[in-house]
């Protein structure tokens, strides 16, 4: 599996191209098209626009049409992994191991992002809000982005187990007073900043998706273990002559 060093996670499908040109006829003769499943980690509508970039810089490379859709979560990208409506998804360890589980989907790319291929997942809350340590969220809000995320739920709430606030496997719910899934890093990050929740458990780099304006007005208090890096995977069907060169 071969490692991409990129400076953005949603151009690491830039990667596809190197791999596809060379079977591009082969690849229009068993598809009209590839489709590309994103998660929402960031404002959809934001999304919608790279996705149109990114699938047509691709189209061209690649001598084949793309279009990209953005699934409504993990699960859903899966799903349409498993029913052959998309080709290829980005998307962590975890999703990837139920994906491949599930549909045999396989890792075609792995990330290396900032010089590493591990990141972790932090608690972000308002710069000038109470909140300065974990046991102060005690009966407050918090928001997480997905539930099957590593760095958007996963790996934040154990922190809290971590710490000795949270027992293993029990209910979020016995130590914050709301629980939240708003769909993507960029949304839960921009509900805490707004104070519609107290605090966002999110990927480390989620403060990089407000408004510079945004940014200063929000710290990080704690911060997880080292979650391994998102992979680029394909339906297991997809035409092997060009996962073999990936």
């Amino acid at each position: 599996m071969t490692r991409l060093t990129i400076d953005r996670r949603g151009l690491v499908l830039a990667g596809l191209a190197i791999a596809a040109a060379p079977h591009a006829p082969a690849l229009a003769q068993k598809r009209k098209e590839l489709v590309l499943a994103f998660i929402p980690q960031e404002n959809p509508e934001k999304l919608q626009g790279d996705i149109k970039v990114i699938s047509a810089w691709l189209a061209k490379e690649i001598g084949v049409p793309v279009r990209g859709f953005v699934g409504s979560d993990h699960a859903a990208a899966v799903e349409a992994l498993r029913n052959g409506d998309a080709d290829i998804s980005f998307m962590g360890a975890l999703p990837y191991v139920i994906a491949n589980a599930q549909t045999g989907a396989i890792a075609v790319l792995a990330e290396v992002y900032r010089g590493s291929p591990t990141y972790t997942g932090r608690i972000f809350v308002r710069r000038d809000g109470a909140i300065e340590k974990l046991a102060d969220l005690k009966g407050k809000a918090i928001a997480f982005a997905d539930p099957i995320s590593e760095s958007g739920y996963l790996y934040p709430l154990d922190i809290f187990v971590e710490n000795g606030l949270l027992q293993r496997g029990e209910d979020p719910k016995r130590f914050f007073g709301k629980v939240y899934f708003a769909g993507g890093y960029q949304q839960a990050m921009q509900a805490m900043q707004a104070g519609l929740v107290d605090a966002a458990g999110v990927s480390q780099y989620a403060d990089l998706l407000l408004t510079p304006v945004q940014q200063p007005q929000v710290k990080w208090i704690a911060e997880s273990k080292p979650i391994p890096s998102h992979v680029v995977i394909a339906r297991k069907d997809l035409d092997p002559t060009l996962k073999a060169k990936f």
